[in-house]
């Protein structure tokens, strides 16, 4: 009696389309198969095992500051430290530019005081020199009106000399006495003018620059009226009734 072999028999051949995949490899390329097969096994197990120990231990605390971080840490102070000094000395810088630019246009516009302060003096002959010619007699002698004239021209030319140079000549006569620019002779009674009027010069003040080179000698007006400020003047006018068109 023959016996067929059933396809799941130890007995039945190998059908050549359902053998393994493996079938046709030889002994090595199915050992090298399979411990590959291996070891992707582990990994994956290790992998499992190593998320599921990190999920039980939760979430890792916060790692205690370093050496590194210390020094980190103390750079920074450093650094802001020499930030501070720096922009302090770039103001020291720029405030010693400008205390020197000032210096240096103060010399040079101050360098002529002590020589303007002797030449004034000298100048101070020119008014003596028109003071002395008797009123009207320029007009009798044609020499004398010609030498007054010639000593009038000087004394404009070196007055325009002097303010190419930053001095002036204080204008006084009939201005109102201030304690910076002049100096009083004599106080002299007079009601028809505002009480501290300048009546009479006796020596011209200068200025150089915005300083006093040299003051005023004057007689001043005393017993009038009490001056009027500008800004009372001005608030004065604006009181007043405009007239009738």
């Amino acid at each position: 009696m023959s016996t067929e072999a059933t396809p799941g028999s130890p007995e039945a051949p190998l059908n050549k389309d359902t053998a393994a995949p493996n079938a046709d490899l030889d002994a090595p390329q199915r050992a090298s198969a399979f411990a590959a097969t291996t070891s992707d096994e582990r990994r994956a197990e290790n992998a499992e095992a190593a998320a599921a120990a990190a999920a039980a231990a939760g979430p890792s605390p916060i790692a205690p500051a370093t050496h590194h971080d210390d020094l980190i840490a103390s750079l920074r102070r450093e650094l802001s430290d020499l930030r501070d000094k720096n922009l302090r000395l770039l103001a020291d810088m720029e405030n010693l530019r400008r205390r020197t630019e000032e210096e240096k246009s103060s010399a040079a516009r101050y360098a002529i005081t002590r020589f303007a302060t002797d030449i004034v003096s000298v100048g101070d002959n020119f008014q003596r020199a028109i003071s002395a010619v008797p009123v009207g007699a320029a007009e009798v002698q044609p020499a004398l009106k010609s030498l007054l004239e010639g000593v009038e021209m000087t004394e404009r030319e070196y007055l325009n000399v002097l303010d190419r140079h930053g001095v002036k000549r204080i204008v006084s006569k009939g201005e109102i006495f201030s304690p910076h620019l002049h100096q009083p002779m004599m106080q002299v009674p007079n009601p028809d003018v505002p009480a501290g009027t300048i009546l009479q010069v006796f020596q011209d003040g200068y200025t150089i620059g915005d300083r006093l080179l040299r003051a005023a000698v004057v007689t001043v007006a005393e017993g009038g009226p009490k001056p009027v400020k500008p800004a009372d003047a001005t608030a004065a006018e604006t009181d007043e009734p405009k007239s009738a068109e």
